[in-house]
C-alpha cells in the first residue's frame, strides 16, 4: 500500500469513526464529552479481526467467536456515561470478551479486574491491552457466577452480557456510592438498570432504557414453573 493510499484509507476510517460518534452514540441520548472523547480516542477497530474491519463501526453486535459478540458502539457508551467512572474508581467487569469495553473502562479508571469465561478471549483482549499501552487491567480466567470470590470491593460494577436475575449478591461488593450497570431480563424485553450502594444497608435502582443483550455464560437462571 502507497503512502497515499494509506492516507486515504486513514481518513475513511477517521470519517466512518465520527459518524459512529455523531449519528449512532449521540443520537443514542450520549452527550458527556468525556465519553464521546473517548470513543474517538480508543480505535475500535484495534479490537477485532481484521475480516470484520468493514462493520468496525455498524449499529450491531460483531460476532467474536466462542459463541460471543461484541456490544453496539451504542450500548457501550450509554454504559460509560451512566457510571460515570472516575479516574479513582476501582471496577469489575463482567465480560472481557474482545478487550474494547475493557480498555475504555481502563482509560477513565483506576483499576480494572476483568473476568472472562473462554480463555481464548481473555488471551485475545491481554494482547490487544498491552499493544495500546493500557496496564491498569488485571484479567482473570474464570467463570465469574461460580469461580470468582474475592474480598475486594469496588466503585463500579459492569456486566457485559444480559441476566435473568438482578444480581443482588453483587451489591455487597459496591463500596458506598458505588454503582453498578447490568441488563436484566429476558427476551424479548430486558431492561437496562443502574443500581447505587446508598450505605450499608440499602441501595437504590433505576431502569435507563430497554434493549436485548445475548445472555452471560452460566449466568442463573430464573425459577421455571410448569403446570
Amino acid at each position: 500500500m502507497t503512502q497515499t493510499q494509506q492516507t486515504t484509507k486513514n481518513q475513511s476510517t477517521d470519517q466512518a469513526r465520527f459518524n459512529m460518534i455523531e449519528q449512532q452514540i449521540r443520537t443514542w441520548e450520549v452527550l458527556d464529552p468525556v465519553v464521546l472523547d473517548l470513543l474517538g480516542e480508543v480505535h475500535r477497530e484495534d479490537f477485532i479481526e481484521a475480516s470484520q474491519l468493514g462493520l468496525a463501526f455498524a449499529d450491531v453486535e460483531l460476532p467474536i467467536g466462542h459463541g460471543q459478540t461484541m456490544l453496539s458502539p451504542k450500548i457501550e457508551g450509554r454504559i460509560l456515561q451512566a457510571l460515570n467512572i472516575k479516574r479513582t474508581d476501582k471496577v469489575l467487569l463482567v465480560g472481557t470478551g474482545s478487550g474494547y469495553l475493557t480498555a475504555l473502562i481502563a482509560k477513565l479508571a483506576k483499576h480494572v479486574d476483568a473476568l472472562e469465561i473462554i480463555p481464548e478471549l481473555s488471551t485475545q483482549a491481554e494482547a490487544r491491552l498491552q499493544k495500546q499501552n493500557i496496564h491498569n487491567v488485571t484479567l482473570y480466567v474464570l467463570d465469574a457466577f461460580s469461580g470468582y470470590t474475592t474480598d475486594k470491593t469496588y466503585d463500579v460494577i459492569v456486566f457485559a452480557g444480559s441476566l435473568q436475575l438482578h444480581p443482588s449478591a453483587a451489591e455487597q461488593m459496591l463500596n458506598i456510592g458505588g454503582r453498578m450497570f447490568a441488563v436484566v431480563g429476558e427476551m424479548p424485553i430486558m431492561q437496562a438498570t443502574l443500581t447505587q450502594r446508598l450505605n450499608e444497608g440499602s441501595c437504590r435502582k433505576e431502569t435507563l432504557f430497554e434493549t436485548c443483550l445475548p445472555p452471560l455464560v452460566n449466568a442463573p437462571q430464573s425459577v421455571k414453573f410448569e403446570f
